[in-house]
């Protein structure tokens, strides 16, 4: 593996001028956002390189491009067949979040969402006028899961959008076919649109597979929009740049009639082109990152199994983020701010992924092994001293 990819060091980290590491004090250290501590792939850097040599910076000629090689990319890499003519570039799948459930709800409808739940999702209901129906997941004691009977139990007749993570952020789950054709069935008897967030799907560990929820039948993608991007799996989250891919061409119609295509912007010649190089010619270097991303995985589960008494972690199958349950240690304050306080490390406070969480906090572990161990470090030393006092 390239020395760049996972040799950076924390002064080189925090020279870097990011967000991550400049979000708290410099005695803090950060595993909160979705960054990875990493480089990019060759293929990427060259595709950079070659805009700034040739000084490429005018109105780009790219139309079709990042449909096209997002349709090679599916097809490749999960056997599914998508029409390129079918796929929309946006800048950011925020945006496409909070559009989706505008055009696809009015204000005082209902938005299934599962909880805990990458807040940005909670935002694009909340701030849009909608209701959010908090749907559960549960901790079977080996991983989460899904429980769409919860919801069955008191349906809500203005239920309009079920916004869908997979894999899911915070929990790392990578949901297995017989559950995706549980949620497929769902959405279609509720009558839901289903925005499905797809962003980490390259990120997934051995003994799991990802499957685009369109990819199930005609049914279900005729009421998807599949949403996905280059930026997590390739690290290159401020260049800005994103598909959104609807299963039917009516689908694509009806969005379009309540939201103007300007009003969506389109991406930068550096997010496409780095998204083409990424998606065409990045596997190598993103199957080396995998390695890295699992073996740091494997080490954070085992010692937080032994160092820290009271936190439980089920086993991410995707992501490179962990959901940590500091419920059993009965800590003063919500566990993002014990650790931040007592650790001087910066977490994602799990209260801001749905009220209930604060025993909770999230983890990012994309990051070089000894940054990853100093990390740790401090956090089982706080757990320790509150455990002893």
């Amino acid at each position: 593996m390239s020395p760049a990819a996972t040799d950076f060091d924390i002064p080189f980290l925090r020279s870097r001028r990011t967000n991550k590491w400049h979000k708290f004090p410099d005695d803090v250290l950060p595993a909160w956002v979705a960054d990875m501590d990493f480089g990019v792939a060759p293929p990427i850097a060259e595709a950079l390189a070659r805009l700034a040599r040739n000084q490429e910076y005018g109105y780009a000629a790219r139309e079709g491009a990042l449909a096209a090689a997002f349709a090679r990319r599916m097809q490749h890499r999960f056997g599914w067949t998508a029409e390129p003519a079918d796929a929309h570039p946006i800048g950011d799948l925020v945006q496409a979040s909070f559009s989706s459930v505008m055009a696809f709800s009015e204000p005082g409808d209902a938005v299934l969402l599962q909880l805990p739940s990458y807040p940005p999702f909670m935002a694009a209901i909340n701030d849009t006028g909608r209701r959010l129906i908090a749907n559960h997941m549960r901790d079977s004691g080996t991983r989460w899961v899904l429980d769409l009977d919860a919801y069955e139990a008191a349906p809500d007749p203005r239920a309009r959008v079920l916004i869908f993570c997979h894999p899911q952020n915070p929990t790392g789950r990578v949901f297995t076919r017989g559950e995706l054709e549980q949620v497929a069935e769902f959405a279609i008897r509720h009558d839901l649109i289903v925005v499905s967030d797809e962003i980490h799907a390259d990120i997934v560990y051995p003994g799991n597979t990802h499957i685009p929820l369109a990819s199930l039948s005609p049914d279900i993608a005729a009421r998807t929009i599949t949403i996905t991007s280059a930026t997590k799996s390739f690290n290159i989250p401020s260049l800005r740049c994103a598909v959104m891919y609807f299963g039917a061409r009516a689908l694509k119609e009806r969005f379009f009639a309540r939201i103007p295509a300007r009003l969506l912007g389109s991406p930068g010649v550096t997010g496409v082109d780095a998204t083409i190089a990424a998606w065409d010619e990045g596997q190598p270097w993103l199957d080396d990152i995998l390695a890295c991303l699992k073996s740091n995985r494997d080490w954070l589960a085992q010692t937080i199994g032994s160092e820290m008494p009271g936190v439980t972690m089920r086993l991410p199958e995707a992501t490179y983020l962990a959901w940590l349950d500091c419920s059993a240690l009965a800590l003063p304050t919500p566990a993002g701010q014990f650790f931040l306080e007592r650790a001087r490390v910066g977490l994602n406070f799990g209260e801001t992924f749905g009220a209930p969480y604060a025993n909770f906090a999230r983890l990012n572990f994309a990051t070089p092994a000894p940054v990853l161990r100093e990390i740790i470090g401090r956090m089982a030393e706080a757990v320790r001293g509150f455990s002893a006092a």
